[in-house]
């Protein structure tokens, strides 16, 4: 199967550079003790930012190219699904996940095994482009066009995956949306 990640891999830092640290620090609220995980972390390029803050960063992605430019940055990697994370329950202090989740197959799933493996008292956040604006509706088409398998979801929509145990609320900025849950 073709994979588009594998092939931008090498330029990704470069084409999509990550500029919302101030923003990702905010709303994340990382303490020096925290493990964090980055789901879908592709390159690092966001764990990379945020290690600095954190006692340590793990990234999981799919993309095997994505995960040896992360490698190459000396982040801890894992070649894995989203939709199964091979961890213990209530693991992760913290869990970050920036602007992939359009791209997972089973995006509940996904949800599903994030909240599962952050601890009480954890923070996950999900990071999207935010789909009720016409910049990003514009984004998705681009995205099927290329044949990429992204599947855009509102920030509700998202917020609606999560378990009604979870405190969820949304922030937003420009064309990001950023879903925030406490366990």
């Amino acid at each position: 199967m073709f994979d588009h990640f594998d092939v931008l891999a090498p330029y990704y830092d470069r084409v999509l550079p990550f500029r919302r640290l101030e923003q990702i620090l905010r709303i994340l609220q990382p303490a020096p003790e925290h493990l964090l995980l980055d789901v879908g972390g592709g390159t690092g390029r966001v764990g990379q930012a945020v290690r600095a803050y954190v006692a340590e960063v793990h990234v999981v992605d799919v993309s095997a190219g994505m995960l040896a430019q992360a490698h190459q940055k000396g982040l801890p990697v894992l070649l894995a699904q989203s939709e199964r994370l091979p961890f213990p329950s209530t693991c992760y202090d913290r869990i970050l996940m920036v602007d992939a989740l359009h791209h997972v197959f089973h995006q509940q799933e996904t949800v599903t095994e994030m909240f599962r493996v952050l601890k009480p008292g954890g923070r996950l956040v999900i990071e999207e482009p935010d789909l009720r604006t016409w910049i990003v509706k514009g984004l998705a088409l681009a995205e099927k066009l290329a044949l990429m398998r992204s599947h855009f979801l509102t920030p509700p929509q998202i917020a609606e995956l999560f378990p009604p145990a979870a405190r969820v609320h949304i922030e937003t900025e420009d064309y990001n949306a950023w879903v925030v849950v406490e366990k």
